[in-house]
């Protein structure tokens, strides 16, 4: 199978142009190299690929590359909070933009066959439930609240304490961040695109994915990243709230086995989200005292405080990965955090040749 994978030199879609070669598929590799993730220059280990340098939002460039194409692997975006809302012209034109561009040659091309790198995300709160009210949208945590001390959300019809619930694919989206916001909208676009053309597509929701290459000391890092750095520089990891809200974190192989088996899967029809996580949850004060035990380093320092875009908890509910794509994460919490502490990351645009 001849699979053009976007965003091929990042932190994912390196790792599922890999697994693609092994697998004996031909990944045809297009990445921006956008300064954010990569300062610019091209990764050592995406170098045996020959991926083109490239924007998707060239179409004339995506009518070329996508000649014999069978399926499109879709991971080029702009990740992460951002700084402010200055963002969200870049959010909008990578993400959506670039998602739009690319649907329309796939239609010229005539391939219709898409794998979508979405986002747990576009969920906003997880799933909740409330003994009086049952299954909830919970109400807005209030910046009285999180300034007293009190993250967890309560019921917005009795104001009652909820408890969280594995969030399903089916659960109400709710983006609360300009990034989460672009990845519906390429959720929207595709379901779109699959209506029109009678195209499939399996839209993966990843949720909180850590490992190898990932990118770090960027304002665009993940929580994991962001935790190593600190430790490698002897301080400790700044965990914000009370570090009790829950997660689920997936590694990066599993990711990419993950698009491996939508590749080969049935084409479905229509837009098909699936979760796709460890099915192990855990909180990131979890994540950060494992990996400070792993790297040796100080203790989490729970700080309080929120970020504006964060939500409590965002568990996801596994059954739908492992029922339609035959997918169950192999790589426990364990594993893959004391891996990760000396995995190897991708250099920050300062610090890169």
């Amino acid at each position: 199978m001849r699979v053009l994978v976007t965003g091929a030199a990042g932190f994912i879609g390196s790792q599922i142009a890999d697994l693609l070669a092994a697998e004996g598929h031909e990944p045809v590799c297009l990445d921006a190299l956008l300064p954010q993730a990569h300062g610019g220059a091209l990764p050592e280990w995406s170098r045996p690929h020959d991926p083109v340098v490239g924007d998707v939002r060239d179409a004339a460039l995506l009518d070329r590359l996508l000649s014999g194409v069978d399926a499109v692997c879709h991971q080029a975006a702009m990740v992460g909070h951002g700084l402010d809302p200055s963002d969200a012209p870049d959010y909008a034109g990578h993400n959506d933009h670039g998602t739009a561009v690319l649907l329309a040659a796939m239609h010229r091309a005539g391939v219709s066959r898409l794998v979508l790198a979405s986002s747990m995300v576009v969920y906003g709160e997880g799933r909740y439930t409330c003994a009086r009210h049952g299954v909830v949208r919970p109400a807005p945590r209030r910046p009285a609240d999180l300034a007293a001390g009190r993250y967890d959300p309560t019921c917005p019809a009795c104001g009652g304490t909820l408890d969280p619930a594995l969030v399903p694919e089916d659960a109400p989206l709710e983006p609360r961040s300009t990034y989460a916001a672009s990845k519906l909208a390429q959720e929207h676009y595709a379901a779109a695109w699959a209506r029109q053309t009678g195209g499939g597509v399996w839209a993966l929701r990843y949720h909180n994915v850590y490992g190898p290459r990932m990118p770090r000391d960027t304002p665009y890092a993940g929580v994991a990243s962001l935790f190593r750095s600190a430790l490698a520089d002897g301080r400790p990891p700044r965990v914000y709230e009370d570090g009790r809200q829950r997660r689920d974190f997936v590694h990066v192989t599993d990711v990419a086995r993950a698009n491996l088996l939508a590749l080969t899967a049935p084409t479905p029809e229509g837009l098909v989200p699936v979760n796709v996580c460890s099915g192990e949850p855990h909180t990131v004060g979890d994540l950060a005292a494992a990996l400070a035990r792993a790297m040796g380093g100080p203790e989490p320092e729970v700080v309080g405080g929120a970020r504006a875009a964060d939500v409590r908890h965002v568990v996801a509910d596994p059954t739908r990965a492992r029922d339609l794509l035959g997918y169950t994460a192999r790589v426990t919490f364990t594993e893959g955090v004391t891996a990760f502490a000396t995995d190897p990351l991708r250099e920050p645009a300062a610090l890169a040749a």
